[in-house]
């Protein structure tokens, strides 16, 4: 592998790396945001909205996962 090579791959993996943490932080902040969003998290990716909940907790924010549970039970048709 020539030096030229090495820097193009290097850059690409910086790249993904790069469109990965802002991937990453747009999903948390629209979790963040949105009820409704996090909902539907659950439906589609439970552990998705696990790791959510577990970094909300690391965080300091506690009873987040308590409260949503509680409104989408009384939010049942």
């Amino acid at each position: 592998m020539n030096p030229q090579s090495s820097i193009r791959f290097f850059k690409r993996i910086l790249i993904l790396e790069i469109i990965g943490v802002l991937g990453a932080y747009t999903l948390y902040f629209k979790m963040n945001s949105s009820e409704d969003f996090r909902h539907k998290m659950k439906r589609r990716f439970p552990s998705v909205l696990e790791v959510y909940y577990k970094s909300n907790e690391w965080s300091g924010i506690y009873g987040l996962k308590e409260m949503d549970e509680e409104k989408w039970l009384t939010k049942k048709p």
